[in-house]
């Protein structure tokens, strides 16, 4: 007795309804520069270099942890794709770049259409937002990789900065001020600790009067992009140093762009955390350096800048509820 692709768990015909159901989505993000349409073996993008003196190409791949399992037990899967795109474009924009296009990985067990298209459409709303085109990706469907329900992403960002503007720490100075700007919550990190100190005690569906929604919503808020706010800072050379907080939280992720003679000096009281942060440490007992190593605590970018472009700044990034938070020293 002979047996089938789809005998075996994969359902190609599931694989093309997916497809011709994300086309439009797709494309409804694409510009004059893409040259391509879905179904190609590559995704072609054309960039005119004669607008730059020195340009350098900056690309970041990431996924968005356990997080997903979030989306697994409410059901509710287009802000994932959101939080993705979101989380590239600020890696590279931590670099200078400015977001071109970007690249998908959805897998999953067995797939499921519908499941397929909430995820894909939230990668098509933040590529939108964000002037991004994407441009291609990879529809996996691998039984007995994954469990019944279940599905992983990662994303690859492409962008573009001009060699002089790169910023990579080098500029940062002795007194030099740490501005943070705010995160709409966890973003995607820390979930793995956040949900073993939750879900013993609570719900995924119980509601705070505090938060203003499920658990489960406020756990699924979407990362917050930053790139429309501060890229003109950028373009102006107004900024000498950006801290993405993903996961190491702040210390973690700053320190990473400072010189060996040079560290923060963070005054933690100078901004009220979200109150998910303080569900999550209560409910777990978690000690407050962990919860330092393991969240972002509210503050989901931070910018370092010479104090003589502060009020600039604070103007410039004010729906972000800027706020000085330290310093260089």
């Amino acid at each position: 007795m002979s047996i089938s692709y789809k005998d075996s768990g994969v359902d190609i015909e599931k694989g093309d309804e997916t497809v011709a159901k994300i086309k439009p989505l797709v494309k409804s993000t694409h510009n004059k520069n893409v040259l391509s349409n879905i179904g190609l073996f590559g995704g072609f993008y054309e960039l005119n270099f004669k607008e730059y003196d020195q340009p350098v190409i900056v690309a970041s791949t990431d996924g968005v942890g356990t997080k997903l399992k979030i989306a697994f037990v409410t059901g509710i899967h287009h802000t994932i794709g959101q939080c993705l795109v979101n989380h590239c474009i600020n890696d590279i924009l931590a670099c200078g770049a400015k977001p071109l296009f970007f690249l998908d990985y959805f897998a999953t067990g067995k797939l499921n259409p519908n499941i397929a298209v909430e995820v894909i459409k939230g990668f098509t709303i933040a590529c939108k937002e964000n002037d991004v085109a994407l441009i291609g990706g990879e529809t996996a469907e691998m039984p007995s990789i994954y469990s019944e329900g279940e599905y992983d992403v990662s994303g690859t960002i492409v962008g573009i900065v001009e060699k002089n503007k790169i910023i990579n720490g080098s500029k940062i100075k002795k007194g030099d001020l740490m501005i943070g700007l705010s995160s709409t919550g966890l973003h995607t990190n820390g979930y793995s600790l956040a949900r073993a100190a939750l879900f013993p005690k609570y719900n995924i569906d119980q509601y705070f009067e505090e938060l203003q929604s499920t658990l489960g919503e406020a756990l699924l808020k979407i990362h917050k992009c930053y790139y429309k706010t501060i890229y003109n800072l950028i373009e102006k050379e107004l900024i000498n140093g950006i801290s993405h907080i993903t996961g190491g939280g702040i210390e973690g992720n700053t320190k990473r762009i400072l010189h060996d003679d040079l560290k923060m000096q963070i005054n933690w009281n100078a901004w009220s955390r979200p109150i998910i942060f303080e569900i999550i440490q209560k409910s777990g007992k978690i000690e407050e350096e962990e919860m330092r190593k393991a969240f972002n605590l509210g503050i989901g970018l931070i910018l370092i800048i010479d104090e003589n472009n502060l009020d600039l700044v604070l103007e410039t990034c004010k729906n972000d509820n800027p706020i000085v938070i330290g310093k260089i020293i």
